[in-house]
């Protein structure tokens, strides 16, 4: 698929995104949050759900964890607009509350459409929730043990149409509240060079 059709494809998804009411969360959103980056990128970066910056902006990742994120992708010879960023929901959830598992469930049709049409060779899960929610979907339920045994290691998921690894990462926000954890993010993102 060239890059003309995935971008005709993402753009169909967004307009599915904008007008959704499956669930209550479209009530209550500012603007979805659909995902942003190259429509040809190698890697994917899949957070929870939006925050208050990114539901006032449409622009995933664009807060402080943002800015620790683009950090991380520079550590390893990136840019933000080399892999494609988005969230398992695509709504704040009120209060940046967990997102319910409805919610996740309701929302998860455009993840994984956006998946198809990306073709991203690694997937890296931020934060818990995300990546309880990955494991779950892509035939990795059984190597589940929370994110604080599995941060920074890789997984080969066979639920896909080709190859495609998953990296449990820590969410970026969590340096935001404990600076010594960006070490840990950064030390944890460099199993990503060897696939570059």
């Amino acid at each position: 698929m060239n890059i003309q059709e995935k971008t005709k494809l993402l753009k169909e998804i967004k307009d599915e995104v904008v007008t959704c009411q499956k669930c209550p969360l479209s009530a209550t959103r500012t603007l979805p949050v659909i995902g942003a980056g190259s429509h040809d990128a190698h890697i994917m970066f899949i957070g929870e759900a939006p925050g208050a910056n990114e539901d006032a902006t449409g622009i995933p990742f664009c807060g402080r964890a943002g800015k620790i994120l683009d950090e991380i992708i520079d550590s390893i010879g990136l840019k933000r607009e080399d892999v494609y960023i988005c969230n398992v929901l695509k709504c704040r959830p009120p209060g940046n509350r967990d997102p319910k598992p409805e919610e996740k469930v309701s929302c998860v049709d455009y993840l994984k459409k956006q998946i198809e049409v990306i073709q991203p060779r690694i997937i890296c899960s931020m934060g818990n929730h995300a990546t309880g929610f990955i494991f779950e979907q892509f035939g990795l339920s059984d190597k589940l043990v929370g994110i604080s045994k599995i941060h920074g290691q890789t997984f080969d998921s066979l639920s896909f149409s080709y190859p495609v690894k998953i990296v449990s990462l820590y969410h970026p926000a969590v340096a935001t509240y404990n600076s010594k954890m960006k070490e840990v993010l950064l030390e944890d993102v460099k199993v990503l060079k060897k696939f570059i």
